[in-house]
């Protein structure tokens, strides 16, 4: 099912002054803030109740990706190259050395966090982040071992990289996800070539893809006639990725002046860009040719004007049942957390407060609540139904 979402306009990811814009919906459900707001904690109405925003930690600057350990403390990454653990309450935290080298190039630096499912006995971590490659940069992957002290990672291999030539400091992508088989999930941007750059159209460059891998960093894919790994193609900016209950993976992903998307992603599919699209070029002039073509595929939503969506979450219910298999998406522009209701749509429900001021990563804590960073608050919050 296609959506079109719609509401006022406004602009992708601040960071170099990027202008990628995204669609909301007319029928969205706002919800705004109830109480005042207090250092300790916020409490918000929603559907399904009024829950509490308290803030975990702060002081991190630009803030990308949050992961959990099976004792409940935390790994953050910031883009500017820092990774931190801090303990299951946030009151301490130390620095984690070890890390690959990282190009501050724009929008890259340290950017995904992800901690595989078999980490109590493997205690592998593993980190995206944009690599530096000469007069660019481009998306990588690398795992290590977390030092049992959680101060350092050992024995850190980078096992993917993209192919040189990405320039620009846009549109890296980079969120990382397990798959219930436990190969990995690496998404990577179009890193900002315009409607008129093919890069996410040509199977032999890594921009604009989903990479598929073995946990050793092997390909998991193999197609014809594609880089190895490559799963799927035609993305432009997946910043959040995510596996539903069932297993699927899905991503969002900023679109250019409109038409930001949400897709069911499926091996050796073609999501579209730059060939089709529901945004338009940012002179006004049409992408592509339109806004669907045989052998490409339709967005499950998509959103105009553009939202900045980053981060995605599918909710197991754990603290909400009301919630349970709904997606929660990050908003850049409009500084909210959506709530996404497959039961109904996709029909999207905006939380809104201060806390939510651009949100970057929504994760679901170990504890049932809902976890998020906010780029322009430099804190760690948590969402919970109110006491």
């Amino acid at each position: 099912m296609r959506v079109n979402v719609t509401g006022q306009r406004g602009q992708d990811d601040y960071l170099m002054g990027g202008q990628m814009e995204d669609r909301m919906r007319a029928y969205t459900l706002t919800f705004f803030l109830m109480m005042p707001f207090a250092a300790e904690a916020t409490v918000v109405e929603t559907a399904a109740g009024p829950m509490q925003i308290s803030q975990v930690a702060d002081g991190l600057v630009e803030p990308w990706g949050l992961a959990f350990l099976p004792d409940g403390s935390f790994l953050v990454t910031e883009r500017e190259g820092r990774l931190t653990l801090f303990a299951p309450d946030g009151a301490a935290r130390q620095a984690v050395t070890g890390l690959p080298e990282v190009a501050l190039d724009g929008q890259g630096g340290l950017l995904d966090v992800m901690v595989p499912r078999d980490f109590a006995t493997s205690r592998e971590v593993w980190l995206s982040f944009a690599q530096p490659q000469g007069a660019g940069s481009g998306t990588a992957a690398a795992r290590a071992r977390l030092s049992d002290d959680g101060t350092a990672l050992e024995g850190l291999e980078v096992v993917f990289a993209a192919p040189p030539g990405g320039s620009g400091g846009r549109h890296f992508g980079s969120r990382l996800v397990e798959a219930l088989d436990g190969t990995i999930f690496l998404t990577i941007g179009d890193r900002g070539t315009g409607p008129e750059g093919m890069e996410a159209q040509d199977g032999m460059r890594a921009e604009g893809k989903v990479i598929h891998l073995n946990r050793d960093g092997s390909p998991a894919t193999a197609q014809a006639g594609m880089l190895p790994g490559v799963y799927s193609m035609g993305h432009r900016n997946p910043q959040g990725a995510a596996l539903d209950a069932s297993g699927q993976f899905w991503v969002v992903e900023h679109g250019a002046k409109g038409g930001d998307e949400l897709n069911r992603v499926s091996e050796g599919l073609n999501y579209g860009w730059p060939v089709i699209s529901y945004g338009e070029n940012y002179n006004g002039e049409a992408i592509g040719i339109g806004t669907e073509t045989p052998g490409m595929e339709q967005p499950v939503i998509y959103w105009d004007p553009s939202i900045a969506p980053s981060g995605l979450m599918f909710y197991s219910g754990a603290a909400v049942a009301d919630w349970a298999g709904d997606a929660f998406v990050g908003s850049l522009k409009f500084d909210y957390i959506g709530r996404l209701d497959p039961d109904h749509g996709f029909a999207e429900e905006r939380i809104s407060a201060p806390e939510t001021a651009r949100v970057r990563a929504v994760v679901e804590g170990p504890d049932g609540a809902i976890w998020f960073l906010s780029v322009n608050n430099e804190a760690i919050y948590r969402m919970a139904p109110a006491e």
